[in-house]
Protein backbone atom coordinates (compact mmCIF):
# COMPACT_ATOMS: atom_id res chain seq x y z
CA UNK A 1 0.00 0.00 0.00
CA UNK A 2 1.51 3.30 -1.12
CA UNK A 3 1.20 6.01 1.52
CA UNK A 4 1.31 9.59 0.27
CA UNK A 5 1.38 12.67 2.53
CA UNK A 6 0.91 16.35 1.58
CA UNK A 7 1.76 19.25 2.08
CA UNK A 8 5.25 19.11 3.52
CA UNK A 9 6.63 22.58 4.19
CA UNK A 10 10.08 22.13 5.76
CA UNK A 11 13.11 19.85 5.33
CA UNK A 12 12.60 18.70 8.94
CA UNK A 13 9.07 17.51 8.12
CA UNK A 14 10.40 15.72 5.04
CA UNK A 15 13.03 13.92 7.10
CA UNK A 16 10.47 12.94 9.74
CA UNK A 17 8.05 11.53 7.17
CA UNK A 18 10.85 9.64 5.50
CA UNK A 19 11.75 8.08 8.84
CA UNK A 20 8.12 6.89 9.06
CA UNK A 21 8.56 5.23 5.65
CA UNK A 22 6.03 7.46 3.90
CA UNK A 23 6.35 6.48 0.24
CA UNK A 24 5.45 9.75 -1.53
CA UNK A 25 6.27 13.02 0.22
CA UNK A 26 4.47 15.90 -1.46
CA UNK A 27 5.22 19.59 -1.74
CA UNK A 28 2.87 22.16 -3.29
CA UNK A 29 4.97 24.23 -5.70
CA UNK A 30 4.08 27.27 -7.77
CA UNK A 31 4.38 31.00 -8.41
CA UNK A 32 2.06 32.15 -5.64
CA UNK A 33 -1.18 31.85 -7.61
CA UNK A 34 -2.58 29.43 -5.01
CA UNK A 35 -2.36 29.63 -1.20
CA UNK A 36 0.57 27.92 0.53
CA UNK A 37 2.58 27.28 -2.64
CA UNK A 38 6.30 26.85 -2.03
CA UNK A 39 8.73 28.59 -4.34
CA UNK A 40 10.90 26.41 -6.53
CA UNK A 41 13.88 27.28 -4.31
CA UNK A 42 12.07 26.31 -1.10
CA UNK A 43 10.76 23.12 -2.66
CA UNK A 44 14.29 22.15 -3.63
CA UNK A 45 15.44 22.55 -0.03
CA UNK A 46 12.53 20.44 1.23
CA UNK A 47 13.17 17.72 -1.33
CA UNK A 48 16.82 17.64 -0.25
CA UNK A 49 15.60 16.54 3.17
CA UNK A 50 13.76 13.49 1.83
CA UNK A 51 15.77 10.37 2.67
CA UNK A 52 16.43 7.48 0.31
CA UNK A 53 13.48 5.14 0.16
CA UNK A 54 10.86 7.89 -0.14
CA UNK A 55 9.93 9.72 -3.34
CA UNK A 56 9.65 13.47 -3.84
CA UNK A 57 6.34 14.55 -5.34
CA UNK A 58 5.90 18.07 -6.72
CA UNK A 59 2.22 19.09 -6.76
CA UNK A 60 1.24 21.77 -9.25
CA UNK A 61 -2.30 23.17 -9.21
CA UNK A 62 -1.55 25.39 -12.20
CA UNK A 63 -2.70 24.89 -15.78
CA UNK A 64 0.21 27.01 -17.07
CA UNK A 65 2.24 24.39 -18.91
CA UNK A 66 5.24 26.70 -19.23
CA UNK A 67 5.31 27.13 -15.43
CA UNK A 68 4.92 23.38 -14.93
CA UNK A 69 7.82 22.72 -17.29
CA UNK A 70 9.96 25.30 -15.51
CA UNK A 71 9.40 23.91 -12.03
CA UNK A 72 9.83 20.32 -13.21
CA UNK A 73 13.08 21.11 -15.00
CA UNK A 74 14.41 22.91 -11.93
CA UNK A 75 13.42 20.25 -9.39
CA UNK A 76 13.42 17.00 -11.38
CA UNK A 77 11.15 15.37 -8.78
CA UNK A 78 10.48 11.64 -8.75
CA UNK A 79 6.80 12.47 -9.29
CA UNK A 80 4.98 15.39 -10.92
CA UNK A 81 1.44 15.59 -9.56
CA UNK A 82 -0.98 17.65 -11.65
CA UNK A 83 -3.96 18.95 -9.71
CA UNK A 84 -5.58 21.51 -12.03
CA UNK A 85 -9.28 21.01 -12.69
CA UNK A 86 -9.81 18.82 -15.79
CA UNK A 87 -11.16 21.61 -17.98
CA UNK A 88 -7.84 23.41 -17.51
CA UNK A 89 -5.34 20.60 -18.25
CA UNK A 90 -6.06 17.98 -20.89
CA UNK A 91 -4.73 14.48 -21.59
CA UNK A 92 -2.92 15.91 -24.63
CA UNK A 93 -1.07 18.38 -22.42
CA UNK A 94 -0.08 15.53 -20.12
CA UNK A 95 1.33 13.69 -23.13
CA UNK A 96 3.46 16.75 -23.89
CA UNK A 97 4.78 16.82 -20.33
CA UNK A 98 5.47 13.09 -20.39
CA UNK A 99 7.49 13.46 -23.58
CA UNK A 100 9.43 16.36 -22.05
CA UNK A 101 10.21 14.51 -18.80
CA UNK A 102 10.06 10.77 -19.49
CA UNK A 103 11.98 9.98 -16.29
CA UNK A 104 9.39 11.70 -14.07
CA UNK A 105 6.26 9.77 -13.05
CA UNK A 106 3.00 11.64 -13.61
CA UNK A 107 0.08 11.60 -11.19
CA UNK A 108 -3.17 13.12 -12.46
CA UNK A 109 -5.88 14.19 -10.01
CA UNK A 110 -9.41 13.15 -10.96
CA UNK A 111 -12.44 14.84 -9.38
CA UNK A 112 -14.88 12.20 -8.12
CA UNK A 113 -18.33 13.74 -8.56
CA UNK A 114 -20.59 11.44 -10.60
CA UNK A 115 -20.64 8.84 -13.38
CA UNK A 116 -18.71 11.16 -15.69
CA UNK A 117 -15.68 10.71 -13.45
CA UNK A 118 -15.24 7.17 -14.79
CA UNK A 119 -14.87 8.33 -18.39
CA UNK A 120 -12.62 11.17 -17.29
CA UNK A 121 -10.31 8.78 -15.44
CA UNK A 122 -10.15 6.49 -18.46
CA UNK A 123 -9.13 9.40 -20.71
CA UNK A 124 -5.83 9.58 -18.79
CA UNK A 125 -5.27 5.81 -18.70
CA UNK A 126 -1.97 5.04 -20.38
CA UNK A 127 -0.89 8.70 -20.30
CA UNK A 128 -0.52 9.28 -16.57
CA UNK A 129 1.45 6.78 -14.52
CA UNK A 130 -0.95 7.13 -11.58
CA UNK A 131 -4.39 8.56 -10.94
CA UNK A 132 -5.37 10.27 -7.69
CA UNK A 133 -9.09 10.29 -6.94
CA UNK A 134 -10.10 13.30 -4.88
CA UNK A 135 -13.05 15.35 -3.71
CA UNK A 136 -13.99 18.43 -5.73
CA UNK A 137 -16.06 21.58 -5.31
CA UNK A 138 -17.71 22.85 -8.49
CA UNK A 139 -16.02 25.96 -9.82
CA UNK A 140 -12.66 25.38 -8.16
CA UNK A 141 -9.58 25.74 -10.39
CA UNK A 142 -7.94 22.88 -8.51
CA UNK A 143 -8.93 19.44 -7.28
CA UNK A 144 -8.79 18.44 -3.62
CA UNK A 145 -7.55 19.87 -0.30
CA UNK A 146 -11.16 20.10 0.91
CA UNK A 147 -10.89 17.71 3.85
CA UNK A 148 -14.09 15.87 2.89
CA UNK A 149 -14.73 12.37 1.58
CA UNK A 150 -16.58 11.37 -1.58
CA UNK A 151 -18.10 8.12 -2.90
CA UNK A 152 -15.69 5.26 -2.26
CA UNK A 153 -17.96 2.96 -4.23
CA UNK A 154 -17.44 5.19 -7.25
CA UNK A 155 -13.71 5.07 -6.51
CA UNK A 156 -13.90 1.28 -6.60
CA UNK A 157 -15.56 1.36 -10.02
CA UNK A 158 -12.98 3.79 -11.39
CA UNK A 159 -10.15 1.60 -10.12
CA UNK A 160 -11.64 -1.41 -11.91
CA UNK A 161 -12.02 0.58 -15.16
CA UNK A 162 -8.37 1.61 -15.60
CA UNK A 163 -5.07 -0.24 -15.99
CA UNK A 164 -2.83 2.14 -14.07
CA UNK A 165 -2.49 2.28 -10.26
CA UNK A 166 -4.83 4.56 -8.34
CA UNK A 167 -4.38 6.51 -5.10
CA UNK A 168 -7.41 7.68 -3.13
CA UNK A 169 -7.46 11.06 -1.37
CA UNK A 170 -10.17 13.24 0.12
CA UNK A 171 -10.77 13.58 3.84
CA UNK A 172 -8.68 10.57 4.79
CA UNK A 173 -7.10 10.28 8.23
CA UNK A 174 -6.13 7.58 10.71
CA UNK A 175 -9.79 7.04 11.66
CA UNK A 176 -11.14 6.14 8.19
CA UNK A 177 -8.24 5.05 5.98
CA UNK A 178 -8.85 1.37 6.70
CA UNK A 179 -12.48 1.74 5.63
CA UNK A 180 -11.61 3.16 2.19
CA UNK A 181 -9.01 0.43 1.64
CA UNK A 182 -11.57 -2.26 2.43
CA UNK A 183 -14.21 -0.71 0.14
CA UNK A 184 -12.17 0.37 -2.89
CA UNK A 185 -8.89 -1.62 -2.78
CA UNK A 186 -6.66 1.19 -4.10
CA UNK A 187 -2.94 0.97 -4.81
CA UNK A 188 -2.37 3.83 -2.40
CA UNK A 189 -3.91 6.33 0.01
CA UNK A 190 -3.24 10.02 0.50
CA UNK A 191 -3.69 12.40 3.42
CA UNK A 192 -3.33 16.14 3.70
CA UNK A 193 -5.98 17.90 5.78
CA UNK A 194 -6.60 15.13 8.33
CA UNK A 195 -2.89 14.83 9.16
CA UNK A 196 -2.35 18.57 9.60
CA UNK A 197 -1.97 20.20 12.98
CA UNK A 198 -5.15 21.76 14.38
CA UNK A 199 -3.67 25.26 14.73
CA UNK A 200 -4.37 26.36 11.15
CA UNK A 201 -0.71 26.54 10.09
CA UNK A 202 -1.00 23.61 7.64
CA UNK A 203 2.04 21.96 9.19
CA UNK A 204 2.03 18.22 9.73
CA UNK A 205 0.98 16.57 12.96
CA UNK A 206 3.57 13.82 13.11
CA UNK A 207 1.54 11.70 15.52
CA UNK A 208 -1.40 11.76 13.11
CA UNK A 209 0.90 10.90 10.21
CA UNK A 210 2.35 7.97 12.14
CA UNK A 211 -1.14 6.72 13.00
CA UNK A 212 -2.23 7.09 9.37
CA UNK A 213 0.76 5.10 8.10
CA UNK A 214 0.19 2.35 10.68
CA UNK A 215 -3.54 2.11 9.93
CA UNK A 216 -3.00 1.99 6.15
CA UNK A 217 -0.33 -0.68 6.36
CA UNK A 218 -2.37 -2.73 8.85
CA UNK A 219 -5.48 -2.65 6.64
CA UNK A 220 -3.39 -3.61 3.62
CA UNK A 221 -1.89 -6.60 5.41
CA UNK A 222 -5.39 -7.91 6.12
CA UNK A 223 -6.67 -7.49 2.56
CA UNK A 224 -3.72 -8.98 0.67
Amino acid sequence: MIVQIYEVSTPAEARALGAMEVDHIGVLVGDGSFPREQTIENAGEIFAGIPAGSKASALSLSHDVDLIVRLTAALLPDILHLGAAPQHLSPAQLQTLKAEFPEVSLIRSIPVVDESSIALARSYDGIADWLLLDSYKSGDRQIGALGVTHSWELDRRIIKSVRIPVIIAGGLGPENVQDVIHVAHPAGVDSKTKTDTSNGTHTKDLQKVSAFVAAARSANSRTT
